[in-house]
């Protein structure tokens, strides 16, 4: 009998069994008990009545699909005021909507590095922005985390053509946020650009909300551009690229993952814009996002866990090994709770953790029950 030409998908399980680092879906019921510090709804919108409403609406309105690309049949009037109020609200130029966020970035920097350019990529990066290094045509140079200085010397090598910079600007393992002034100030002094994904900044950091590119004081800059998904703070799905106006066309012209994918559903980019508005009118949502992120650290480390001080609404506790971390996450599950679980390869470090995300819709007292919970299963 012919060797399957799938047996080494079969011997890679049986590694992954080993090393105890399989993944396995749950499907999660609509009505779960469970107090849910895994998603990523910091603040709490994915099911406020105004958003679901708006999906529901769109849906009625546009249809259940964009029904093609956005250059072909896919571009709605929604899908252009949501671009409008979110270009307004982060102060940058001005926007474009994706299927995904994943999509964002791909687009974002495989359209800004052609032949002949250097990216220099945090090791702290997303996946979505290491995977856009590996599609995009110029040259990438990974650098230490979080240090302007390496990202000066890489740029300091490159002599002639485009040179972008990417970096998260809050990083999702542990929740650290970036040195954006000392990234800013050494793309500036070789006449780099900076390509900021915040993922998970918008809606947490910055006036209300507005985002780290805001909080930095380089919104509108026009040597930056920043990606946000939809899908965190909104409540829905999506991505965007924000930044001048002349980029974003170019990106309409260039960008791969926005000329040969299907629109982003009119659901979605309504459930967006109704939380973007919402946002405007509740500021104080991002302000209570980061202060529920900042009781989790300092509760679980007065009990003795090792926690990484959180800059946005992503908390990080770490655990002795993979098999651990499963088994923690797991008896937490148990006891009612619902954790992030990550372990290698998803971490670039090689340390698993749990990974706690802050909502702005936490009470006091749940937020005493998850830190009661977690320390009660770690012991």
């Amino acid at each position: 009998m012919a060797r399957s030409p799938f047996e080494w998908i079969d011997e890679q399980a049986r590694a992954r069994h080993r090393a105890g680092l399989v993944r396995t879906l749950r499907p999660r019921p609509a009505d779960s008990a469970l107090l849910d510090l895994a998603g990523n709804d910091y603040l709490g919108l994915a099911r406020h009545p105004e958003v679901t409403e708006a999906a529901a609406r769109a849906a009625r309105t546009w249809g259940g699909g964009a029904t093609g690309s956005r250059l072909v049949s896919g571009s709605t009037e929604l899908h252009a005021e949501l671009e409008r109020e979110l270009a307004g609200f982060c102060g940058f130029e001005s926007a474009l909507v994706f299927s995904s966020g994943y999509a964002a970035n791909l687009a974002a920097v495989t359209a800004l590095a052609p032949h002949g350019s250097l990216i220099v990529s945090d090791a702290g990066n997303h996946a979505s922005l290491i995977d856009g290094c590996r599609l995009a045509r110029g040259t990438t140079q990974v650098v230490a985390h979080a240090d302007p200085e390496a990202v000066r010397k890489a740029l300091d090598t490159h002599a002639a053509g485009p040179a972008i910079v990417v970096s998260d600007t809050v990083f999702s393992v542990d929740g650290d946020a970036a040195p954006l002034a000392g990234l800013a100030a050494a793309c500036r002094a070789s006449g780099a650009a900076l390509v900021m994904d915040d993922a998970h900044g918008l809606g947490v950091l910055g006036d209300g909300g507005r985002g780290a590119a805001w909080a930095a004081g380089l919104a509108g800059a026009p040597d930056v551009v920043t990606t946000v998904t939809l899908s965190k703070s909104l409540g829905s799905q999506g991505g965007a690229v924000l930044g001048p106006a002349h980029v974003i066309d170019h990106l309409v012209n260039a960008a791969r993952t926005f000329i040969f994918d299907t629109g982003l559903a009119p659901a979605a980019a309504g459930a967006a814009l109704a939380a973007l508005r919402l946002l405007g009118r509740e500021p104080e949502r991002a302000a209570r996002a980061r202060g529920v992120a900042t009781a989790l650290y300092e509760r679980l480390t007065a009990e003795g866990l090792e926690a990484v001080r959180p800059d946005a609404a992503v908390v990080s506790v770490r655990a002795p090994s993979p098999e651990q971390a499963v088994r923690w996450a797991a008896d937490c599950r148990a006891a009612g709770l619902a954790v992030g679980c990550f372990r290698p390869p998803s971490v670039p470090d090689g340390i698993s953790r749990l990974r706690l995300t802050a909502r702005a819709d936490l009470t006091d007292g749940q937020v005493d029950r998850a830190v009661r919970v977690i320390s009660e299963a770690r012991r």
